[in-house]
């Protein structure tokens, strides 16, 4: 198994830290935390890759006949993108909501926020 798939997921989880990290803007700030989310995506996908695997598809052929990829982890990347899409829209209704009330994005200029 190559660890090729590892290290991108790494590195676009990097990415988005790195972006999140030195963000001037909320919409920006969200937008990196979905990339660090799509690095799970790839993460899983590595996980759950088995080469020469078909679909866990058994109408067609017979159980044990040939090697199929997880259809677990399949199912978790499908679960990990609808979840990732709900706290998307979550976070940029609150930035919606933060920019009506403040009306400024920038986190810096939030000082009402401040404890």
């Amino acid at each position: 198994m190559s660890v090729l798939p590892y290290l991108v997921a790494a590195w676009i989880f990097l990415v988005g830290c790195y972006g999140l990290a030195t963000s001037r803007n909320l919409i920006h700030a969200v937008g990196c935390l979905s990339v660090c989310q799509a690095a799970t995506y790839v993460l899983l996908l590595a996980v759950g890759y088995r080469d020469g695997a078909t679909a866990p598809v058994y109408s067609d052929i017979e159980p044990g006949s040939r090697p199929v990829v997880d259809p677990v982890v399949q199912s978790l990347a499908l679960t990990d993108v609808v979840v990732g899409a709900t706290v998307t829209a979550l976070l940029l209704a609150l930035v919606l909501q933060i920019a009506k009330r403040h009306g400024t994005l920038d986190p810096d200029e939030l000082s009402e926020l401040r404890g």
